[in-house]
């Protein structure tokens, strides 16, 4: 025979049961996360008849209210998580002596994923003449099992969207990747010229850089070339770099002062970088009857000039700032060399000789001297460069964008 107190307990876990289909369904049906905390407050104010309501999570290291319920902002800002919760390792009922931040509550419950605190609930009356033992305490378990089901469905949903934006970002990187890829000229598509032999390489370290070389043949006997770097990485730098691009091939012409070009280039990237960024820049001018080569350097690592027949070793260095430093850069130094036959030139980025190690960056400059300093073609020197980059990637020693430049004189 089944009795009345059977029969409550019966309903009662019926009850529980249903709540808990509910739940799940709803779960289940993929709401919103906002949907699902309504629901949730509803489920706990109206059939729990919880009067106050106080949910933390924790996300990315962090604790945050996930939900605020018949709780003044007062008793919110009283609560620290980390001193007032984190000792609850287990449902506890705090009605008869709550600690002074947890007045006003019946019940701490921790909420637990793989043996990790994600969350804890905080419960509670709102009737002031309610003494003693709060009714909602025989509702704890139930609390929190729906409670861990929520959180976890949360976290789950943030992590899915996490990587549903990972993916959308990768997609994007990749095809900027492919659009920076065919902006900056390959080795194949260099120009190919009897009294000059020219080589290239580029490596961006995160799929899109702010480093950019270009070789622009300017008239039939006078080439241009330039090696640039922004500063920063990343999607912001490709951007600018694009432009600048854009930019130098519109005003680098044969006939153009190389001091008029270097101010209106620095004019360009002010209002392009909006003072956030500036760009440091190699820029030369070569004439294949002359063999004169005229150049500035804003602010860029010197290229390496060797002169075979008397194995001296140059550096390109006369120049003035980087551009985008200043608006108007006070000074430009325009640097002026007659080629010897057979010299080779190395011009390149600081992703080529700065190289981490322990924590700490060091040069490489000198591997790249030691490269050029021979009498080995351009190509033999450019291939032994790559081999060299390949080694330092391997260790991971490399932590920039590379862009490398190798020209021979014949």
């Amino acid at each position: 025979m089944i009795t009345q107190v059977k029969k409550k307990r019966l309903r009662l876990y019926k009850d529980r049961l249903n709540i808990l289909l509910d739940i799940a369904q709803t779960i289940n049906q993929d709401h919103s996360v906002d949907d699902l905390l309504a629901e949730f407050e509803i489920l706990l104010r109206e059939e729990l008849e919880v009067g106050k309501i106080l949910v933390f999570t924790n996300s990315d290291g962090q604790w945050k209210n996930l939900l605020i319920s018949g709780v003044s902002a007062e008793e919110v800002e009283k609560i620290d998580v980390e001193r007032d919760l984190l000792q609850y390792k287990s449902i506890e009922n705090i009605t008869l002596s709550p600690p002074a931040s947890l007045q006003g509550f019946d019940a701490v419950i921790p909420l637990f994923h793989r043996y990790r605190a994600i969350g804890y609930v905080l419960i509670g009356d709102v009737e002031e003449e309610h003494h003693g033992i709060s009714p909602t305490i025989k509702h704890l378990k139930l609390i929190q099992i729906i409670s861990n089901l929520i959180i976890v469905f949360i976290e789950n949903k943030r992590m899915q969207e996490a990587v549903l934006e990972q993916e959308a970002l990768k997609k994007e990187m990749e095809v900027a990747s492919k659009i920076q890829n065919q902006l900056i000229p390959s080795t194949e598509d260099l120009p190919s010229l009897k009294k000059l032999s020219l080589q290239a390489f580029y490596h961006p370290h995160w799929g899109v850089g702010g480093d950019y070389y270009d070789i622009i043949p300017l008239s039939r006997h006078t080439i241009g070339f330039c090696v640039a770097d922004v500063s920063g990485k990343g999607i912001s730098a490709a951007l600018l770099m694009s432009n600048f691009q854009a930019v130098v091939r519109t005003l680098f012409t044969a006939g153009i002062n190389m001091k008029k070009l270097i101010h209106q280039l620095n004019q360009r990237v002010n209002s392009s970088a909006n003072n956030e960024k500036f760009i440091t820049l190699f820029i030369g001018k070569y004439n294949l009857r002359s063999r004169r080569l005229v150049y500035v350097n804003a602010g860029h690592l010197p290229p390496l000039l060797f002169d075979r027949r008397k194995s001296h070793l140059i550096s390109l260095d006369q120049g003035c700032i980087g551009l985008g430093m200043l608006d108007v850069i006070p000074a430009v130094e325009v640097g002026k060399i007659k080629i010897p036959k057979n010299a080779k030139l190395m011009a390149f980025t600081d992703g080529l000789i700065e190289l981490e190690r322990d924590n700490e960056v060091q040069s490489g400059l000198m591997n790249i001297e030691k490269i050029i300093t021979n009498h080995k073609s351009i190509e033999a020197n450019m291939e032994e460069a790559k081999q060299l980059v390949a080694l330092h990637l391997e260790s991971g020693a490399i932590f920039d964008d590379i862009s490398l430049i190798g020209m021979e004189f014949k």
